[in-house]
């Protein structure tokens, strides 16, 4: 797979290139090759070589996407609920590989440290990983990616938050990836309750590593807003009351979110945001 890689000309080369890729093979294995030489310093941050930043991601012709509220809801005690779940979850987690690499590519240029732009491709190596690992299960039950219909409301939210990194930080790991923490011990259980003891394990280790991905995102969140000398919990409040449209739902994951860095004084003020 190393030999057909699209050329990697810098970190944020290697995170667009990986971005535009329609093949996931390729895509995951680009984004984790960047990852890996990033990591042994044998990449530049940028070059004047590097492709341009795409508007969206590169995509094979399936999953066709709808509306979220169209996508069906299923009991996870059919095969058919499970598959439907492990569906979304490797639609989420290939967005999510995405917008790390987005996060990357997109703010290259901004007045970070590189440590910034390791925890981030931290976060696209797992991602990625998080995928192939979902993806080989559905494989496993009979189906593959892209067998379901699937929604784009990920990226979506992302797009809002391209100019704007705090904006960006307050979204994508704060909002979408601590929901994640809320969410997912339940369906661990769920899973068990039904013997599908495979799905399980493969939820768990998404699980401990997004509380890592919360935290990397915690962690600069509140460095933009030490810099800035601004309060990160009402500044948190003020970005996501206007560049999130839709609202935050309990029961939230108290104990997990504030482990990563996420305290209450954050979030639960905004339950009732809508900023349709």
């Amino acid at each position: 797979m190393k030999d057909n890689l699209e050329p990697i000309t810098s970190l944020r080369g290697g995170a667009i290139a990986a971005i535009r890729a329609a093949d996931l093979d390729q895509k995951t294995e680009l984004a984790q090759e960047s990852a890996r030489r990033w990591f042994a310093r044998t990449l530049s941050l940028r070059s004047p070589l590097d492709p341009p930043l795409a508007d969206r991601p590169g995509r094979p012709d399936k999953p066709d996407l709808v509306p979220p509220k169209h996508m069906e809801k299923r009991s996870l005690h059919t095969l058919k609920g499970r598959i439907a779940l492990l569906h979304a979850i490797a639609h989420i987690e290939l967005n999510a590989v995405d917008l790390a690499l987005d996060i990357v590519a997109r703010f290259a240029t901004g007045p970070v440290p590189n440590s910034f732009f390791d925890g981030w491709m931290q976060v696209a190596f797992e991602e990625a990983k998080h995928f192939r690992m979902v993806r080989a299960r559905l494989r496993e039950l009979g189906v593959d990616y892209g067998d379901l219909p699937a929604h784009d409301g990920l990226w979506q939210a992302a797009h809002a938050t391209r100019t704007d990194l705090t904006a960006r930080l307050a979204v994508v790991p704060l909002i979408l990836e601590a929901r994640g923490l809320d969410v997912t011990p339940a369906l661990q259980a769920k899973m068990r309750e039904t013997g599908d003891l495979e799905s399980a394990a493969i939820l768990d280790v998404i699980y401990n590593d997004e509380k890592g991905h919360v935290a990397v995102g915690a962690k600069w969140f509140r460095f933009l807003c030490a810099r800035e000398k601004r309060d990160p919990a009402r500044t948190f409040q003020e970005l996501v009351r206007a560049n999130f449209r839709g609202s935050l739902k309990a029961p939230f994951n108290d104990i997990a979110r504030a482990e990563a860095g996420l305290t209450p004084s954050f979030y639960r003020s905004l339950t009732s945001t809508n900023s349709a």
